[in-house]
């Protein structure tokens, strides 16, 4: 009954799929969902996409592991979003953009969004892979087949809805996910655990009190986790594309704040649970195998098929907002950039305006939109083959974006004499830091994102203060797209 439930789910996200299809007619449509979506709508896609595979089953994982403090990751998330919600949300709805790397041409001028744009795909690519291994981990447990044939299964279902309907598919089962989620983790999933675990007091008494210490993850590591979630959260292309897809400013501002705080009381429901899993099913080696051990020792198959939908629902909404953020950076900013179609230079694609190009133009961005997200979905697979943690995965999908990109993205909003020259040699300061960084001590290290922001932040300044100014008539263009 339990298979029957998720394979009913399955096909409904395929038919939200088919039924987008048919609203995306533009490439408006189908990158940012016309720019339409009210309060409800917008906090239902934004949590979906930002509470995945990592936020799920590895927070869950990281509560059996360190307990209550194990909320760390997930909290920063949450942070994240606050913070990008209240203070950046509504200068980035007027922009009227699609991607971050447009963001950086239209502040500095043109020379960045190549490079940028390289980074943001690495970073798409990475955050739909841990939700590949997370939902290919739900599949191998739930079905019984071996750990390839499920990621293939998951993500030929993620491909297709995402594939057919663009952000309008992804926006209404993104919607539909957040229901799911919110009903068998809060609703089901978290109180019969905690039950059967003896509740709070029972969990002392079996683990030691020390398991409801808040920080005993360790000062650094919450640290760590502030750096490359709370401060990558406000630059993701995948969180950007769902701020684009808010109907104004107030929707951006308000919708984002409470989807902050559900991320909050979110990561603290994984935490207890991964904590009460320790009673329940001791034993585990594999912390990403602890989420559907506990439910599958824990609830009967009806009520279990539902808590793991709810689990893909999470996992599945952001390997597809990772996607359509992924290819549409590539597209947009590195293979039209590159190649300079049609003459066009590095204008392409800066925002509504540019969907006057006629009907065939626009038809076959369109059609180069999906091959994209195909080409994209299909590589996310094969790294999830050979990935073995979600949280991996996560780390250097963070730890790319942040080093990278961080200080330039945030140099432009708030610092008026940074340059082309400071944010080229920012991101590549950054980022080639991080990468040599986590090869040589680790992905876990603690290093690689200290040295990687403090190699960013000298070459953007530097570069910046040696350079001659950004032109007058770019900060004019930027000031005016800031004012509608």
């Amino acid at each position: 009954m339990d298979i029957a439930v998720v394979l009913l789910y399955l096909l409904a996200m395929i038919g939200f799929g088919v039924w987008g299809m048919r609203r995306a007619r533009t490439q408006e449509d189908y990158l940012v969902a016309g720019r339409r979506l009210g309060p409800l709508l917008y906090t239902g896609t934004l949590a979906a996409v930002v509470l995945g595979g990592a936020s799920t089953v590895g927070g869950v994982g990281l509560g059996y592991e360190f307990g209550l403090s194990g909320m760390w990751l997930v909290f920063c998330i949450g942070l994240g979003i606050v913070a990008l919600s209240l203070l950046f949300a509504p200068k980035i709805q007027r922009l009227e953009i699609y991607t971050v790397s447009q963001m950086l041409e239209l502040r500095y001028g043109r020379g960045s969004r190549a490079v940028s744009g390289i980074i943001m795909s690495a970073y798409g690519l990475m955050i739909a892979t841990t939700s590949t291994v997370a939902y290919g981990s739900i599949f191998h447990a739930l079905l019984g087949i071996d750990r390839v044939p499920a990621i293939l299964l998951g993500g030929f279902v993620v491909i297709l809805y995402s594939l057919l309907g663009g952000m309008w598919s992804i926006t209404l089962t993104d919607f539909v996910q957040f229901i799911i989620q919110t009903i068998g983790i809060f609703l089901i999933l978290l109180p019969i655990v905690l039950v059967q675990a003896g509740g709070f007091s029972g969990m002392s008494e079996a683990l030691g009190p020390e398991v409801f210490d808040p920080v005993g993850i360790g000062a650094s590591t919450i640290l760590t986790y502030f750096l490359i979630y709370t401060l990558g959260l406000l630059i993701g292309q995948d969180i950007w594309q769902r701020v684009f897809t808010a109907r104004s400013p107030g929707v951006a501002r308000w919708g984002g704040l409470s989807t902050g705080l559900y991320c909050l009381l979110y990561a603290i429901a994984g935490a207890l649970i991964g904590t009460a899993a320790r009673i329940l099913v001791p034993g585990i080696e594999v912390t990403d195998d602890v989420f559907t051990a506990v439910v599958d020792h824990s609830m009967a198959p009806l009520l279990a098929g539902f808590v793991l939908a709810a689990a893909l629902s999470a996992v599945m909404s952001t390997a597809s907002g990772a996607l359509i953020a992924g290819s549409t950076v590539f597209r947009q900013d590195v293979v039209e950039q590159l190649t300079r179609r049609r003459g066009r230079g590095d204008d392409a694609d800066t925002g509504p305006a540019h969907e006057l190009g006629g009907v065939d133009e626009s038809a076959g961005r369109l059609a180069a939109s999906r091959v994209w997200l195909a080409v994209f979905g299909v590589v996310s697979m094969g790294l999830a083959c050979v990935m073995p943690s979600v949280v991996e995965a996560l780390t250097v999908a963070y730890n790319i974006l942040v080093a990278g990109l961080l200080i330039p993205i945030l140099g432009g909003l708030v610092f008026r004499r940074g340059t082309i020259v400071g944010v080229l040699a920012g991101m590549i300061a950054g980022s080639v830091t991080t990468i040599v960084m986590m090869i040589t001590v680790g992905i876990f290290a603690d290093s690689p994102i200290y040295t990687g922001l403090a190699a960013s932040i000298i070459a953007y300044l530097v570069g910046s203060l040696v350079s001659r100014p950004t032109p007058e008539p770019v900060l004019t263009a930027w000031d005016a797209r800031l004012r509608r």
